[in-house]
């Protein structure tokens, strides 16, 4: 698998229980650089203040989505995969190419993920 040491990983993701667990696993895999944000407004602050190497983007965030964050996403060409637990990412079909890390997930899902986003 790839090396996450060095890289900055944007998470998004608004339960607090599921972004703890997400970032033990991606310290596990290397990565030191984890910019976590809960809502869209925290995300596109990150994105105004960091570039990022890869990115997780939780799509339902409370009454809002991660569409906008991940519309800034394509057009910098930062790769990113969703987060969610419904059997597909929502109603973007443009968006359907987009790799998926289902809810819930092992370790091993995220390695996978992150493996396949640094090859990108």
């Amino acid at each position: 698998m790839g090396t996450l040491d060095g890289r900055k990983m944007l998470v998004v993701e608004d339960e607090m229980i599921v972004m703890m667990n997400l970032e033990f696993v991606l310290e596990d895999l290397g990565c030191s650089a984890i910019y976590p944000a809960a809502s869209v407004v925290q995300a596109l602050a990150l994105l105004d203040q960091e570039s990022f190497d890869i990115a997780i983007l939780d799509v339902n965030l409370g009454e809002e989505n991660s569409y906008p964050i991940a519309d800034i996403l394509i057009a910098r060409g930062i790769p990113f995969a969703f987060s969610t637990g419904y059997s597909n990412h929502g109603t973007r079909t443009d968006l359907d190419s987009q790799l998926v890390l289902r809810k819930p997930y092992l370790s091993s899902d995220v390695a996978r993920v992150v493996d396949q986003l640094l090859k990108h």
